[in-house]
């Protein structure tokens, strides 16, 4: 099992920044990859960025594109998401997320077993 502890989350104006911490613990040496989803109330939870743990690759949704960038840290077994220039849309709930090497791709929640509880982002105008 892997568990994973998000921060960093809170209220920010349009056009700041934020950096959320996920913090993983446990089996971590069965990580191949670890993202961020987000989800508002009554919607679909979607992807927005995602990390491969054995080469680095970085994977984004269009929407975050030249905005938002991931980033990891081995020994802390930590991944990050930097936010710039946050707009009132990115307002969510915002998850980490980890895979093994048991299942393929970056783009699908459901390829992800290991979840953290969420941290809520809110961005005012």
């Amino acid at each position: 099992q892997v568990q994973l502890v998000e921060s960093g989350g809170g209220l920010v104006q349009a056009g700041g920044s934020l950096r959320l911490s996920c913090a993983a613990s446990g089996r971590t040496f069965r990580m191949s990859a670890m993202g961020w989803f987000r989800q508002t109330p009554g919607k679909e939870r979607d992807f927005v960025a995602a990390l491969s743990w054995s080469d680095g690759s970085t994977y984004y949704a269009d929407s975050v594109k030249g905005r938002f960038s991931i980033s990891r840290d081995n020994a802390k077994n930590t991944v990050y998401l930097q936010m710039n220039s946050l707009k009132p849309e990115d307002t969510a709930v915002y998850y980490c997320a980890a895979r093994s090497y048991s299942s393929a791709g970056y783009f699908y929640s459901e390829v992800y077993p290991y979840w953290g509880q969420g941290t809520q982002v809110t961005v005012s105008s």
